[in-house]
């Protein structure tokens, strides 16, 4: 169960308790709002708070440039004209509070996006609960040969077997070792912040996250991609859906120009009309370093080595 049953009654009673208000809202988002969407095998996200939508973007923009959006005809022209041409103040207008369940190994990554409020779960106060993530045998991969931090070919038969016993027997064992460390019958037991220390990085913590949404489409341009580990991106593509539906102009210029754009360097760029005036180019004569036409290729589909 991804919520705890106090988190689901909390919940329900929140959304069964609705007030009016003279704040801007937005259906979409208030449909998500407080409602968990299970990730992984006991992660979830959910919205505590939001605030603006579309027309706050617009609002703000107005307000920054003031005859110079007369010529936009309307407000989804607007934002893909910010969107395109990288004015992010605007979309800091809007911001969203999320509760977030997820691995601590996840959490790592996830904080290096130094751009949020984040309040986080206490080991120090309070005891964790004996909740890891174990990958689905599909998600068991090998090293990549090609890319030092990705996976390779799936793991199959008797060492996918073998690496799921590994993980949760180790899981367990650690917990068992942490309730005996912590336990008082006969002894003091160790403090939870020391105690805390032998638990494994697959075990979940939980976050108040807080970001506007600016930041948050550099958030999901990175770990929603392809590129990014599973267990991340699986967390960037559930947000991705909730933020559709929260801001449905600006979500559709994010993924336009970002998550379905390229950017290419002056130099790739040079290539590229090189190719379209007809000229055979490879990556000898390109200019470009083996990573970098490696990366240009993947860019404009070709298939070429």
């Amino acid at each position: 169960m991804a919520v705890t049953q106090s988190q689901q009654d909390e919940i329900d009673a929140l959304r069964n308790a609705p007030r009016s208000t003279l704040r801007a809202v937005s259906e979409g988002m208030e449909a998500h709002l407080y409602k968990a969407h299970s990730v992984l095998d006991h992660g979830f996200v959910r919205v505590i708070d939001y605030m603006g939508d579309d027309a706050a973007i617009c609002q703000a923009a107005r307000v920054s440039y003031g005859k110079g959006t007369k010529s936009v005809q309307n407000d989804e022209g607007l934002i893909r004209y910010l969107m395109r041409h990288w004015h992010s103040t605007p979309f800091e207008m809007c911001e969203v509070k999320l509760h977030v369940k997820l691995p601590v190994f996840v959490a790592r990554q996830w904080i290096r996006h130094r751009t949020a409020n984040v309040n986080e779960y206490s080991a120090r106060y309070s005891i964790l609960d004996r909740e890891f993530y174990i990958p689905q045998p599909d998600a068991l991969a090998a090293q990549s040969t090609s890319n030092n931090q990705g996976r390779g070919e799936t793991l199959e038969g008797d060492e996918a077997e073998r690496v799921l016993e590994i993980l949760k027997s180790d899981s367990g064992r650690a917990y068992d070792h942490y309730e005996e460390m912590l336990g008082q019958e006969g002894q003091k037991g160790l403090a939870r912040e020391l105690a805390r220390m032998n638990l494994p990085a697959n075990i979940y913590t939980q976050w108040y996250w807080k970001v506007d949404l600016h930041n948050l489409f550099h958030f999901l341009r990175l770990r929603a991609d392809a590129h990014a580990q599973m267990e991340i991106r699986v967390y960037a593509e559930v947000i991705c859906d909730i933020v559709r539906d929260w801001v449905p102009a600006a979500y559709s210029a994010f993924e336009d120009y970002r998550l379905g754009g390229a950017q290419f360097s002056a130099s790739g760029l040079a290539v590229l009309k090189r190719m379209l005036a007809g000229e055979d180019v490879s990556q000898d004569n390109s200019g470009l370093s083996k990573g970098e036409w490696r990366e240009f290729q993947a860019a404009i589909g070709s298939a070429d080595p």
